[in-house]
């Protein structure tokens, strides 16, 4: 006799349950499927009368109504106070991803300009946790704006970019200071004192206070051109150029909003573009679109507090919000967000004035950005189709993942693996992988892919064994021919896997692009309409893995490049370092120097010298 399993009770009645074990204290609450999945986070002032809510058996949207057909459990975790549970439901939210909550999917730290704690201070990018020490300007949107920035700042103030080992050990101007870029602090061409007075007009005016400065630079050129200090004079006017280049690139600039992030939000069928403007110092530091995953019946006051929510939880806020539409809970936001800034943080949607016209125009942009991007997904959607059809595919892809390699003559080998969905590329996705084999052939192409995809493998074995987070790939493909489609085939054996389709994709004849031929496993080679729409689309995919590819392998090669071996010898400090590339000119001088001339080196004791000598002839 077979045992029979009873129905999972699932729905308002399972809800009802739990009433009679809940109180009125603050808390979140978590609801789950059958398969204990995480449907759902919300949090409660009262979490009685929440869930009470959930309770009746109808009066509900009809994604709630999905969302409480589904739950076959709940969890509660109670909290002091009703701010502790909205940003633990924000953390749990962007921890679990449940799919029924509004969801912020590009979460990625912004830019910031740092003029560091040194002597002579070098300014620069920095992306993630600010540290002790130096000044921090942003943030800025994109890395593309502080580039910019950075670019004519250089031209303006010629503040250093150079490391502090590279400042150190350097013994004449190099091509930043020959180009004007650069003041060459590390060989003493301009003192402390005039250098800090520079730093002290780049903080200036990344504070806001470029009026003041152009006036300045303004009245010293023309002193400079009575005296007849023509080259001084051209040297200042320059500066003034450059810093006006700055201002003519960051568009409108507020007068009456020093400090501020503009949020507005357009939905559209179903769809919710949230555009960002980063206010700061009176000066625009640029905008940067969201997509956050929403449904057909949530409201924007919920999709505007989600994503404030989850936006500012590893971000600083600055001291005023301006939005389009208003949040439910405004008060524990302003609350959450003054206790993380350490200041009173706040909230409001502007009806008049020049605040209304920054929200106005942040909320065009919006309403433009996700009218493209709608476009481009039902083209998207097309191109996906049309693929699924081409390779045979059961349905169209929803992640396909592409991998390249690159290398010179085997040398600083990297694999690259990049993806792309239904909404484009997925650069969050994206992943680099250094070739380790040590006995690979150097230029082993196969033997590369084979690393790159067993290393790929074991880990979605590991991470997502039961292919439920939406980890795996529909479609993966393979920049070659028969050759690298044998190896994934082999490397896919060994695995145990039979169900994931790859696709070889080569050059056709002449390595013309338009002429590419399809290779799998088992069939014979074929080929696109040259004008196929998604002939182009795989062109694309494999262009940009051979980017990522080429731009990664680059990167590695430039590091490897950069290295100096008298970093890796202990007791070679900054002033040793610089005292034997004064003495020999260069590292490799010093690696064919023998004992006598490298004891002969000022501050290079006997046993240091032998120490160096070895590092060279032993490990060279």
């Amino acid at each position: 006799m077979n045992d029979v399993q009873p129905p999972v009770r699932k729905g308002f009645e399972v809800i009802q349950g739990y009433l009679k074990t809940l109180d009125g204290s603050p808390g979140v609450y978590r609801m789950l499927d059958d398969q204990s999945r995480v449907l759902y986070v919300g949090k409660a002032r009262n979490l009685r009368n929440r869930v009470s809510n959930y309770a009746r058996p109808s009066g509900h949207s009809r994604r709630i109504e999905r969302m409480i057909s589904e739950t076959a459990s709940m969890m509660f975790l109670t909290t002091r106070t009703e701010t502790e549970a909205l940003l633990l439901e924000q953390n749990l939210i962007k921890q679990l991803k449940p799919k029924f909550n509004v969801l912020l999917r590009d979460d990625k730290s912004f830019p910031n300009i740092l003029v560091t704690d040194h002597p002579y201070p070098m300014i620069k990018k920095h992306r993630g946790a600010k540290k002790e020490g130096g000044s921090y300007y942003g943030p800025f949107a994109s890395a593309g704006a502080v580039n910019r920035v950075l670019s004519q700042l250089q031209r303006g103030f010629q503040l250093r970019n150079c490391t502090d080992s590279m400042f150190e050990t350097r013994t004449r101007p190099c091509l930043q200071y020959q180009i004007k870029r650069c003041t060459a602090p590390c060989v003493g061409k301009i003192t402390e004192a005039e250098y800090a007075a520079n730093v002290k007009d780049a903080q200036r005016f990344l504070q806001g206070k470029s009026t003041q400065i152009q006036e300045t630079l303004a009245a010293q050129m023309a002193e400079a051109s009575e005296a007849m200090e023509f080259e001084r004079a051209a040297a200042l006017r320059d500066r003034i150029r450059a810093l006006t280049q700055v201002q003519t690139a960051q568009g409108i600039n507020p007068q009456t909003v020093a400090e501020a992030d503009i949020i507005a939000l357009h939905l559209e069928n179903g769809q919710a573009c949230v555009q960002v403007f980063f206010i700061r110092a009176n000066q625009n530091w640029g905008n940067r679109d969201f997509y956050p995953r929403v449904g057909d019946d949530v409201g924007a006051a919920e999709v505007m507090e989600a994503f404030i929510g989850q936006f500012y939880d590893q971000k600083e806020p600055p001291r005023l919000l301006l939005l389009s539409h208003g949040i439910e809970n405004d008060d524990l936001m302003v609350q959450a967000l003054s206790d993380k800034l350490g200041r009173k943080v706040e909230i409001t949607v502007p009806l008049r004035g020049e605040k209304a016209e920054l929200v106005d125009s942040a909320l065009r942009n919006a309403r433009e950005s996700l009218a493209r991007r709608m476009s481009e997904t039902a083209t998207q959607a097309k191109l996906l189709r049309g693929l699924a059809e081409a390779f045979d595919l059961d349905a169209p892809p929803q992640r396909i993942e592409v991998y390249d390699n690159s290398h010179i003559q085997g040398t600083n080998a990297v694999g690259a693996m990049i993806c792309a969905g239904p909404e484009g590329f997925m650069k969050n996705q994206y992943r680099k992988y250094n070739i380790k084999g040590e006995d690979l052939t150097p230029g082993d192409d196969f033997g590369m892919m084979k690393e790159v995809l067993n290393r790929r493998l074991k880990r979605l074995l590991k991470e997502d064994p039961d292919r439920t987070k939406g980890l795996w790939p529909d479609l993966m493909l393979i920049d070659g021919g028969a050759g690298q489609v044998s190896a994934v085939a082999e490397i896919m054996s060994e695995h145990g896997i039979d169900d994931l389709p790859f696709v070889g994709v080569a050059k056709g004849v002449d390595r013309d692009a338009g002429k590419e031929e399809f290779h799998r496993t088992g069939q014979r080679p074929f080929a696109l309409r040259h004008n196929d729409p998604v002939l182009y689309f795989v062109q694309r995919l494999r262009d940009e893995a051979h980017r990522f590819a080429i731009g990664t392998h680059r990167a590695k090669r430039a590091k490897s490049n950069m290295k100096n071996p008298l970093d890796e010898i202990s007791g070679v400090g900054g002033a040793r370092k610089r005292a034997l590339l004064a003495h020999f000119g260069s590292a490799k001088a010093v690696s064919r120097a023998n004992l006598a001339d490298l004891r002969a080196v000022d501050g290079v004791s006997e046993s240091l010298a032998e120490r160096i000598y070895a590092f060279f002839h032993e490990n060279g």
